[in-house]
């Protein structure tokens, strides 16, 4: 797929060694392409992963590259407005409105909302907001920078929608914020617009864009005349909802697309503008009443967006936005058509500080479509693999990185290149609700380790790997996808006897869900070894180059005081670009996990090693623990962890528990929620314990509130043959996965556990 170039950008070279794929996921027999930006020589090969889940000791090479010389690729972030049809660079001007609503995120920095502005040669006119929140108007003859063509006056503050308006009748200019004039000055002066492109969002340095918004923007208008008072306090009044219209409008955007690249005019002008580095969408505007929508997150809601006369329609603006790193392709390789599915890197070898690096570009192949397949499908968490991606462009490091509880983020590599994720603010304050896939994620690696420190534990990559080495060493047959892979075709769980949900599963999109249940409805089996597992929705757009989720505040939350808990956003904003669904947590979406697999999320820790506890068997005499291979244990002896009890041990980081514990957990319900009936037909097997609280626990009610635990109960493992058909085996902690050969008994559960599903490894 070839990227659109965008318009003259200012750039940031980065130091260091940065690659990605095209794709995040391709079939054997198809061509992988590595985008790579690199400061020092290097070689790449193409690796099938092998059996060392620590290492890379029989990791099988497919291929190697002839050695490359070093070539840095630049990057260009910060999101903002290209309008090709400005106003006419040589004709005079005579009068001039400029007119917009914004929500500043940060007043640190010089920025800009509207202008035709280059400096310093080409400098027309242009509204800013200068450090520290005055609001600055230039008004120039389109040729070099003159220091008293520009005023500033009046103050913005943050997070805080407000009515800005500059007007010039050709002999006086004047400022205005929320209706009340700030700043009047003779200005006699000639004004030209120059050569210089019309942008929102930015202006330009040297010809290049720059000096980026950091806000929401809504309905900006640029007149030909000079607004009077009585106006200014009309539109002021109207909130940000009436297009503005009359033979003066120049150009009048009213940002009701709500998705996509292209802003149309509503002047008639034609001017419509392009949206560089896609900003963000459904951003509720100044006139939004948040008591139109429900209460809370688990209220019954009815509400539609565009039902909502007054919700308005904004758009957020962030300098360091970035979605698609736009490098060109510097290596390319077609995978053998009877390569194996399963985890492959693109391995970069250089070195670094004297010492050899390797840096992986991680990407999964599966089987192609004409392939018969196997008995076992095993989902990769993609999704949750996105979402942590903070710091794509980490300083590289030697040895094993362990990546910050919250995922922080490791080192950026320069101060300036983007470092957020589902997890992480923008650089000004604004949430995060979208993800880029063509961008380094040196998270999924499977060398990336996670907190706490010095426990070996990961929740990527090489914690999902212990599952795939120990079926191979077992005999089983199993194919590998992402759940993006799912996302695009919910209906290839259909081939398979039975599927493995793996890791921390946490980020699903509704076909995702739709296709799980559907397997599981007509008959399917699943063995989920994940915690916080179906939590929150995710949507991709058209050309999977952009994933997307939203976190909100609750309704009644102060905007001016971030959060304290994962980065969120306006209530309000939860309603997704791509398909205008509402977002957040899934069961808000009307699709509850428990309704699907049996539990839902209850809660995290991240303190140290020794948070993490072990199963205590409710049922000995259960099947699973019997048959074909009988474990011997009695009720509550324990499992899940190493031989003696030590690490690694599965219940920790995250868990889930049934509807029935949740209800018993849950002290009262938000207005307009209630706890539903608990799932017909569980069977709990064995319970997650952690005797000893962790200084970083929080177990949470259905509600996701916090509430106290009931014993260090944290995880239940749960056989379900759901009365709507299917059948489910759910471990109900995200270490399920990491004690997976490590611990003989929880090996003998999963052998029992495929037998019953009817699968038997190869002879």
């Amino acid at each position: 797929m070839t990227t659109p170039p965008i318009p003259p950008h200012k750039s940031l070279n980065l130091p260091g060694v940065h690659g990605y794929a095209d794709r995040k996921s391709v079939a054997a027999g198809e061509c992988v392409r590595f985008h790579v930006s690199s400061d020092r020589g290097y070689q790449l090969s193409v690796c099938q992963l092998g059996s060392d889940v620590e290492g890379r000791s029989d990791d099988v090479v497919l291929h190697a590259f002839a050695p490359s010389p070093a070539r840095v690729q630049a990057i260009h972030p910060g999101s903002y407005v290209f309008v090709e049809k400005g106003l006419d660079a040589a004709l005079p001007l005579h009068g001039l409105t400029l007119e917009c609503w914004v929500k500043p995120w940060s007043i640190a920095t010089r920025q800009t909302l509207i202008g035709q502005y280059d400096f310093p040669a080409h400098c027309g006119w242009g509204l800013f907001i200068e450090e520290g929140g005055a609001l600055a108007f230039y008004l120039g003859d389109g040729r070099g920078f003159r220091a008293e063509a520009q005023r500033a006056h009046g103050r913005l503050v943050e997070r805080r929608w407000q009515h800005v308006a500059a007007t010039w009748n050709g002999r006086v200019a004047a400022l205005w914020i929320d209706g009340q004039q700030v700043g009047q000055w003779d200005a006699g002066q000639e004004v030209r617009p120059g050569p210089a492109p019309l942008r929102m969002g930015a202006s330009g340095v040297d010809g290049l864009a720059d000096v980026f918004l950091e806000a929401d923007l809504a309905m900006p208008v640029l007149y030909g005349r000079a607004l009077v008072p009585e106006e200014i306090a009309e539109r002021h009044a109207q909130r940000g909802l009436a297009i503005a219209s009359g033979r003066s409008v120049h150009a009048c955007w009213p940002l009701r697309e709500e998705r996509g690249a292209q802003v149309a005019d509503a002047s008639g002008h034609q001017r419509t503008g392009r949206i560089v580095n896609h900003g963000t969408w459904m951003i509720v505007g100044p006139a939004f009443e948040p008591a139109k929508v429900a209460p809370s997150e688990d209220a019954e809601s009815g509400y539609d967006p565009f039902a909502d006369p007054t919700r308005g329609h904004g758009l957020r603006f962030a300098s360091d936005d970035l979605y698609d790193c736009r490098w060109e392709a510097t290596h390319e390789f077609r995978i053998p058509e009877d390569a194996k599915s399963g985890v492959y890197v693109g391995r970069i070898r250089f070195e670094q500080g004297g010492r050899e690096a390797d840096y992986d570009i991680t990407f999964i192949v599966r089987k192609p479509a004409h392939a018969a397949p196997a008995p076992i499908l095993v989902l990769c968490a993609v999704n949750s693999w996105l979402a942590y991606a903070s710091t794509p462009f980490a300083k590289n490091v030697v040895d094993d990185p362990v990546w910050p509880r919250r995922a922080a983020g490791l080192e950026n590599c320069h101060p300036e290149a983007p470092a957020y994720s589902s997890y992480t603010y923008h650089r000004a304050g604004q949430p995060c609700y979208q993800v880029g896939l063509r961008m380094p994620w040196p998270n999924a690696s499977p060398s990336a380790l996670y907190d706490p420190a010095g426990s070996g534990f990961s929740q990527w990559t090489r914690l999902e790997r212990r599952l795939h080495v120990w079926l191979a060493r077992e005999g089983y047959e199993f194919d590998v996808i992402g759940d993006i892979d799912l996302h695009r075709d919910p209906a290839i769980l259909s081939r398979y006897q039975t599927v493995f949900v793996n890791g921390h599963s946490e980020y699903w999109s509704l076909p995702g869900v739709e296709g799980l249940d559907d397997y599981l409805r007509r008959g399917g089996s699943a063995i989920v070894l994940s915690g916080n597992t179906m939590y929150l929705r995710v949507s991709y757009d058209e050309d999977f180059t952009v994933m997307e989720q939203r976190k909100v505040n609750g309704p009644h939350h102060d905007e001016t005081v971030p959060p304290v808990g994962p980065p969120a956003g306006p209530f309000g904003e939860q309603y997704h670009s791509q398909d205008w669904a509402r977002g957040g947590r899934l069961k808000a979406s009307g699709r509850p996990a428990a309704d699907i697999i049996g539990l839902e999320t209850a809660g995290w820790a991240f303190a140290d090693g020794e948070d993490f506890g072990v199963y205590h068997v409710e049922q000995p005499a259960h099947a699973l623990f019997n048959e074909p291979h009988p474990l011997g244990l009695a009720k509550g002896q324990t499992f899940g962890h190493a031989p003696g009890g030590g690490l690694p041990r599965a219940i920790g980081h995250e868990w889930d528990l049934t509807i029935a514990t949740l209800a018993r957990m849950t002290k009262r319900s938000p207005p307009g929620a209630a706890l539903p009936a608990p799932q017909e037909g569980i069977e709990v097997i064995a319970n997650g314990i952690r005797r000893a609280p962790g200084k970083l626990d929080a177990y949470l009610d259905y509600h996701s509130n916090l509430t106290e635990s009931i014993g260090g109960l944290s995880a239940e493992m749960i056989y379900w043959e759901r009365p709507q058909g299917g059948r489910v085996f759910h471990a109900g902690a995200v270490g399920a996965a990491w004690v997976i050969g490590s611990d003989p008994n929880f090996g003998k559960l999963l052998k029992n556990v495929l037998y019953r599903y009817g699968v038997q490894p190869r002879a």
